[in-house]
């Protein structure tokens, strides 16, 4: 249900700016976005599981307070990024 740190660290190396810099905000949306992806694909096969979708709850909320800093800071960031991970259609 988790996403490995081999992924993790190849989202951090795809979006981030340095190896080293897992906190940008761009990489944060990243790991959550795969991490809502997996639970999602979780979620179909679990129909029952309410404390994963409570979670998933969560990780949306925290990804859409992110994109709206990202979208406050830098709007074209933000096109590119939600274009990338192929968010808000």
């Amino acid at each position: 249900m988790s996403i490995t740190s081999e992924r993790t660290q190849e989202l951090i190396k795809e979006y981030g700016s340095k190896s080293e810099n897992t906190g940008a905000s761009d990489v944060q949306v990243a790991i959550l976005t795969d991490r809502i992806n997996n639970i999602t694909a979780h979620l179909k096969d679990n129909k029952k599981d309410h404390a994963g979708r409570r979670g998933l709850l969560g990780l949306v909320s925290k990804r859409r307070k992110l994109l709206s800093y990202i979208k406050k800071r830098d709007s074209k960031q933000y096109v590119d990024l939600i274009g990338k991970l192929g968010i808000r259609k």
